[in-house]
């Protein structure tokens, strides 16, 4: 091996240590960036950017004849010293197994998010096919995983759940609307409490517009969703920042707290305990997200 290249190996392997070291655990991770794994040459530049997970997609974005690429692809990645989390096939696909197997016994295979799961045992039996320790993301994609989310929630595996928002709007005809989008998000958001999970992660927004992005983004806070999928790099700014709490909301709690403890710290009415864990809620994770305001 030539020095140049050893060079640019070790910057890489120094680089994706770095980046390692600050990412956002898998509970409070914003934004979610999908890469189909037949985009290996992309795989590292994904991995160092600013997104809190990276998940490598053997799915959706993979025809059944270039599976078997793919997955060699991620694991010959994975091998070589990167790290992610990789989208399985769904358990009643022939795929499932294959992925399984290529994936079981690699170390730096952060999580697996499986797709279209509509059942708790689904979620259990990737999990123990996985020796018992990888995390499992149930992406939930159908009318029927909507109507099951509760079980999925509290299934042994289950790390978080995901809205496959595209695949829903195609198996029920919803439209997409935040009044159509309603009913899938609260469910997967009192689920994730039943299951005392982290709120749910949101369907990716397809528009470009920047714009259009935050309001979508708003509409899934709003909701209760805490992360949020996305299919490009050029995203990940806007999602953290709209998961993040503002500089205002900050500001409130700082205050919020001053006040309380110049008043003893004693609770006087109703109102005070839901502000009290809000302000909480708010301070720990701008502490999380290292958000300081002046």
């Amino acid at each position: 091996m030539g020095t140049a290249r050893a060079s640019t190996i070790t910057a890489l392997a120094d680089q994706r240590s770095q980046r390692e070291s600050t990412r956002i655990g898998v509970g409070d991770a914003r934004s979610w960036l999908l890469l189909s794994a037949l985009e290996a040459g992309r795989f590292d530049h994904a991995q160092l950017s600013c997104a809190d997970q990276v998940v490598l997609d053997l799915e959706d974005g993979v025809d059944d004849t270039r599976k078997g690429l793919a997955r060699s692809n991620v694991v010959d990645w994975l091998l070589g010293g990167g790290s992610a989390w990789v989208r399985i096939n769904d358990w009643s696909s022939p795929h499932w197994s294959a992925d399984l197997e290529a994936l079981s016994r690699i170390p730096s295979l952060a999580g697996v998010m499986l797709a279209k799961t509509e059942a708790a045992e689904q979620v259990t039996d990737t999990f123990q096919r996985l020796g018992g320790e990888i995390p499992v993301v149930a992406l939930v994609e159908s009318a029927v995983g909507i109507e099951g989310a509760c079980a999925i929630a509290t299934a042994r595996g289950a790390a978080r759940l995901a809205f496959g928002s595209g695949d829903y709007r195609r198996d029920t005809g919803a439209e997409n609307n935040e009044l159509a989008m309603a009913y899938p998000r609260t469910r997967l958001v009192v689920a994730s409490r039943i299951g005392r999970l982290p709120g749910p992660i949101d369907g990716p927004t397809v528009s470009k517009s920047h714009g259009v992005l935050r309001e979508q983004s708003a509409a899934g806070v709003a909701m209760g969703m805490t992360g949020k999928l996305c299919l490009d790099v050029e995203q990940l700014d806007v999602i953290n920042e709209s998961l993040s709490p503002s500089a205002s909301d900050v500001r409130w709690a700082m205050g919020f707290f001053a006040e309380f403890s110049a008043s003893g710290g004693i609770i006087r009415d109703g109102s005070d305990k839901p502000r009290l864990a809000r302000a909480e809620t708010i301070l720990v994770r701008a502490e999380r997200y290292s958000i300081s305001v002046d």
